[in-house]
């Protein structure tokens, strides 16, 4: 693009502004500037409303404040202050920014609006939920048209007044505007959130009536309504009877299935989903990982994998959620398989995956796997243990009699056991039978806890077994005297 300029014998104001929206449009930003600054330096006679309205909308998506003030002043120093076409990205940039009082100051200065001047005014005011001032502006309109309606509506909404969102849109009705898709998924929402199904359903009918039944966005957001008002069923009919879907359509019906407890014909929907080739987004995608976490929580983990086979798209969240299940219902062998599986395609475990893994392999008396794994988390991917991981080993170590090194592993950590960790230890002595780590562990958890009577049960339990009674009389009058009750 810089050649074909360069090499231009003359340029007028359409061809300057041709190259700097052609930088602007292709991601070359600094390139737009300097082609602005050199048109600033060699032609400004060329400068016109096209040229300064591409610098501020520029301005305002790569939120340069300063240079953003510098244009407005050039604005005022060439006389194109007044215009509507440069008042409207000057607004919005202004209040994008931030700089909401500038751009009120701005619009109060005006000598002329327009009906998209005031909606932009309008618009930033909302964004920075300046409610009050936004309607103090709107009622006080000469002009309106159904995208100042729109405006006012989406912000009440987004600004938590559902209900006075609803009450505008009646007016709008009875002002005769014409409503578009924004309208009806604002208001529809809107209900949602009231739990307004009677006024839900007006709209809906008011929507067959101006033949917006067939528009994806509307269809999706009476899909996202009725179950919000516990009529799934009003759901079903809508998302059905849809000619046309997106992934918003399938995943407004596929949580609505699931706040109204319906996880079978969320799932179903979720692999039918998939079946049409429709790509989910961030929030399908935690949708999907919710349910492999629910399933696997309720023991259902046959459910919960083939949910996760199913799934086209998965991140860490996905592996953890499933591995998670694996290793609370002791299937150690698919914990260890999904955790290679997972390396061997590049993905990294976190701190959460190895609490699985090595619990895991304790369930399942894995113990040289277990320490070559919390090795492998520390060296190989530079994981920081907490007590949890620790608690895991020293589970790992005790019920196999490996008492010594569970002893000689606590002495090298880098912090002390938490309550878990040590009442771990001393439970695995008392099936044991090791009265002197048992003792050293019950000491330390008495310290940690000296008024809770588990560490003094543990300890006397294994003196008793052990058959020393004047040991067991000492500590319960040890107990007595702490006013420690069982």
């Amino acid at each position: 693009m810089q050649q074909i300029f360069d090499l231009m014998p003359f340029r007028d104001g359409a061809s300057w502004n041709l190259a700097i929206s052609g930088y602007a449009n292709y991601g070359s930003s600094t390139d737009a500037i300097g082609v602005y600054k050199l048109m600033l330096k060699d032609a400004a006679m060329n400068l016109n409303h096209i040229t300064f309205s591409t610098m501020l909308i520029l301005c305002s998506i790569c939120r340069w404040m300063d240079l953003g003030r510098q244009i407005h002043g050039q604005i005022v120093k060439f006389g194109f202050w007044s215009y509507v076409f440069v008042g409207s990205p000057l607004l919005d940039m202004y209040a994008k920014l931030g700089l909401i009082f500038d751009a009120k100051r701005y619009y109060d200065e005006m000598p002329e609006r327009n009906v998209v001047i005031c909606n932009t005014m309008i618009i930033g005011l909302l964004q920075r939920g300046m409610v009050e001032e936004s309607k103090r502006l709107f009622h006080g309109l000469k002009e309106r048209d159904s995208i100042s309606w729109t405006t006012m509506i989406s912000g009440l909404m987004q600004n938590g007044m559902e209900r006075e969102a609803v009450d505008m849109f009646k007016e709008i009705r009875l002002a005769g505007f014409t409503m578009d898709q924004f309208t009806f998924g604002s208001v529809l929402t809107a209900c949602g959130s009231l739990l307004a199904l009677g006024e839900g359903k007006q709209i809906h009918a008011y929507v067959i009536r101006t033949d917006h039944k067939d528009n994806v966005f509307v269809g999706s957001a009476l899909v996202d309504m009725y179950p919000k008002c516990k009529s799934i069923k009003s759901a079903e009919t809508v998302f059905k009877r849809m000619t046309q879907k997106n992934v918003v359509s399938w995943t407004a019906m596929l949580v609505g299935y699931g706040q109204n407890g319906f996880s079978e014909e969320a799932v179903k929907i979720f692999f039918e989903m998939q079946r049409n080739g429709v790509e989910p987004d961030d929030f399908t995608l935690g949708i999907s990982n919710a349910l492999v976490t629910l399933y696997g929580k309720c023991g259902s983990m046959e459910d919960s994998y083939q949910l996760f086979v199913e799934m086209n798209t998965r991140d860490e969240v996905s592996w953890t959620a499933l591995l998670t299940g694996y290793a609370q219902f002791e299937k150690a062998n698919e914990t260890i398989d999904l955790i290679e599986r997972m390396l061997a395609i590049g993905l990294k475990p976190d701190g959460v995956i190895f609490i699985g893994v090595l619990s895991a392999c304790s369930r399942a008396g894995l113990v040289e796997k277990g320490l070559q794994y919390f090795e492998s988390m520390i060296k190989e991917h530079g994981i920081m243990p907490i007590p949890d991981h620790y608690t895991c080993i020293i589970d790992l170590l005790g019920p196999a009699g490996r008492l010594e090194k569970a002893r000689n592993f606590i002495n090298k950590m880098a912090c002390h056991p938490d309550v878990v960790g040590w009442v771990t230890l001393l439970s695995s002595c008392r099936v044991r039978g090791d009265m002197e780590i048992g003792k050293s562990a019950a000491d330390s958890l008495i310290e940690l806890e000296p008024q809770k009577p588990a560490s003094y049960v543990l300890l006397s339990s294994l003196y008793a077994a052990k058959g020393k009674r004047n040991e067991v009389a000492l500590l319960r009058r040890g107990m007595t005297d702490k006013r420690v009750r069982i």
